[in-house]
């Protein structure tokens, strides 16, 4: 089975490009490769960390801390998912 995790952070006024920098930087640290990850961002700072795992739903996986609570707006959004494949199959 494959299961995504997604991590999403808004970031504080201006500090956008810092929390997307940090997520590049902690997603290059987990402590062991995903299958895929993408890193995404959107209005209003918002970063966004797609990883795609080979594993059971409930497994241990790594996951990106929380960041300093300085560099962010509010707690860190975390969902999984069962990765069902492409969309228009």
């Amino acid at each position: 089975m494959t299961v995504a995790l997604m991590w999403e952070a808004r970031a504080t006024e201006g500090r956008g490009t810092e929390l997307l920098e940090w997520a590049r930087s902690r997603a290059g640290e987990l402590a062991r490769e995903p299958l895929r990850s993408e890193l995404l961002r959107a209005p209003q700072d918002r970063v966004l960390v797609l990883t795609w795992w080979e594993a059971a739903y409930d497994d241990e996986l790594p996951e990106l801390p929380e960041p300093d609570a300085a560099l962010i707006t509010r707690p860190v959004h975390r969902w999984r998912f069962e990765s069902l494949g492409p969309a228009d199959r």
